[in-house]
């Protein structure tokens, strides 16, 4: 017994000595939900399927394989794989994932494959992927993204080989990156909202094997070398297997460089124009594949503005492909977005504040690839009245300050008011009521001139109104019309050779009521008239029955007659009539033969 129980005692002894061995070996347990395997020296730690709502914080950190996929993750963070940098392959598919914190990644130095799909991502900014300099894997697919940060990959641009984007929201992705990774083998973006490719996003992309687009929102595809090696399986270092079915293709001219490539293995559909939609797209012949030269639908022919005011110039063309607008100023130099003039993509050129130095002749140019087309347009600046030909003095503003008094109305007074300076009342279909008050105190005025022009017609209109009013109202108008208005006060000027002051009142914006349609006041008139002619000719029906009535009375009692009775009197009614009762006439009888 003595034996026995000193036998325990060593066994008791001896084993917390070789815990600590096990313990400063660099053994970890294994978290409680998962299953480790060591296999060649290789930690796996297998934790798929185990219903876990975030990462477990006892991983061992030399684990190298680290399975977390079909779980319950919703976020990630730096402190959950911390140190862990000879992780090699990170699966995190099938969670709900839907936040990822800048440098989550931070210390997965050694990191070769990120399964990221199937989860609920919205967006990766700059510093989400951060950290895995070594990645050539990575697998985003059938998440929610809607917006990838420019710089998202910067970190694995030389190591990338698979990026998996499909089955997202994206309209854009980071063409840039992408263009700048030599190694990428495999690229996919179908099932997008992709609509429009950049010229020579994969220009640079020399390994690039595969590359689908299918299902995504491509009307066109623009011109590039990488599709060329689709065609020839010679070709090196490999030929291109690129997908781009189910994409509402515009079969014009700008596709033709696309259907010589004869890919007779792909099953693309032409979806426009009308007459090759859904037509197959590599038995289209090529000479179908055409474009319509553009045409001038309409324009200004020529404008008059006040100085000082803004100018619209307005373009509008068609063509197939749509056509690029231009706009050449009376300088001969192409027009320009500043911080005076903007042209806007459909054709509309806008003029800020004009002076005298913008009147002229402008050409609107509309191109496409089957030519171009130009329109003139006539711009004219009416120069305000004025007393003289010299330069203001005393700091009282000339013709050309508008847009000067304009903004020092709206960065002073302007703020102080609670109510428009400038209102439009009373509007109906022809005409509108202008009312403004007396304003501040300021330079007496000489007269009001009221400027105005509608959406049916591009004519500046101006009324002058004597210095005592304070309302005028405008005649005339077109119905269904919108307005713009403005109210400018002129006063007289100082001296000889001063010019006349103008300061900008304000301005308002209103809509004429639509005209009454003519169909519905005849109408009326006619259903009054109607209703007029059957009373009065009831009246005269009854009148006359009552009036051969009594002649018919009178002149039984004139013979001497037995008076009619008066169930022998029929009155006239609405319901059908009745047949007159048949009158017996009573002869006295034949004698008999003598």
């Amino acid at each position: 017994m003595g034996q026995g129980h000193a036998a325990g005692g060593w066994v008791l002894t001896m084993a917390p000595p070789l815990l600590l061995l096990l313990l400063a070996s660099g053994a970890a347990a294994c978290p409680l939900p998962c299953v480790c395997q060591n296999l060649s020296e290789s930690l796996s730690t297998l934790c798929a399927h185990r219903g876990l709502l975030f990462v477990p914080p006892n991983v061992d950190r030399r684990t190298v394989e680290l399975r977390l996929a079909d779980n319950f993750i919703q976020a990630l963070g730096p402190p959950d794989f911390r140190n862990m940098t000879g992780l090699v392959d990170l699966t995190l598919s099938r969670n709900a994932i839907t936040r990822i914190g800048a440098r989550a990644f931070g210390d997965l130095e050694s990191l070769r494959s990120l399964h990221l799909d199937g989860n609920r991502l919205v967006e990766l900014g700059t510093g989400s992927l951060r950290g895995p300099i070594n990645l050539q894997h990575l697998i985003l697919s059938g998440n929610q993204l809607g917006r990838i940060a420019s710089g998202a990959f910067d970190d694995f641009l030389d190591s990338l080989e698979d990026l998996d984007l499909s089955y997202n929201n994206l309209r854009q992705v980071p063409w840039a990156g992408i263009g700048a990774m030599p190694a990428l083998h495999t690229l996919n973006l179908d099932h997008n909202l992709i609509d429009a490719l950049p010229p020579g996003a994969f220009a640079q992309l020399s390994q690039l094997s595969r590359l689908d687009l299918t299902s995504n929102r491509l009307a066109t595809l623009a011109p590039d070398p990488l599709f060329s090696r689709g065609r020839d399986a010679e070709a090196s270092p490999a030929p291109l297997v690129l997908s781009f079915s189910g994409n509402p293709l515009h079969c014009n001219c700008e596709l033709l460089w696309l259907r010589r490539l004869a890919r007779p293995d792909d099953l693309e559909t032409c979806a426009s124009p009308p007459g090759l939609a859904g037509r197959y797209f590599w038995a289209v012949p090529e000479g179908e594949f055409s474009c319509e030269p553009p045409l001038i639908a309409r324009h200004t022919q020529r404008l008059w503005v006040l100085e000082g005011q803004r100018a619209t110039l307005r373009c509008r063309a068609l063509g197939d492909p749509a056509p690029t607008m231009h706009w050449v100023g009376p300088d001969d130099r192409l027009v320009g977005n500043s911080s005076r003039a903007r042209a806007f993509p459909n054709g509309t050129l806008e003029i800020g504040v004009t002076g005298s130095g913008d009147a002229g002749g402008y050409t609107c140019i509309a191109t496409n690839p089957a030519g171009e087309a130009t329109a003139h347009v006539e711009l004219r600046v009416l120069a305000l009245p004025h007393g003289g030909n010299s330069s203001t003095e005393g700091g009282r503003p000339g013709p050309s300050d508008i847009a000067a008094s304009a903004r020092t109305a709206a960065e002073g007074e302007g703020t102080l008011e609670s109510e428009p300076a400038v209102q439009v009342t009373e509007v109906t279909a022809t005409s509108g009521l202008v009312s403004w008050g007396p304003g501040r105190p300021a330079d007496p005025v000489w007269m009001f001139q009221i400027q105005y022009n509608s959406s049916e017609d591009e004519t500046l209109i101006y009324r002058i109104v004597p210095a005592s009013s304070h309302h005028f109202l405008l005649k005339h108008l077109v119905p269904g019309a919108d307005y713009d208005l403005c109210l400018l006060a002129l006063s007289p000027a100082a001296g000889p050779s001063d010019l006349t002051a103008t300061r900008l009142l304000g301005c308002a914006h209103f809509s004429t009521l639509p005209a009454t349609p003519l169909c519905h006041a005849l109408q009326a008139h006619v259903l009054g008239g109607t209703l007029t002619v059957a009373v009065g000719g009831v009246l005269v029906a009854a009148l006359l029955v009552f009036t051969v009535a009594l002649l018919v009375r009178g002149r039984g009692a004139g013979n001497g007659r037995l008076p009619l009775k008066l169930s022998h009197v029929q009155s006239q009614t609405n319901e059908a009539p009745q047949p007159p009762p048949k009158c017996t006439r009573h002869e006295p009888p034949a004698s008999p033969p003598a």
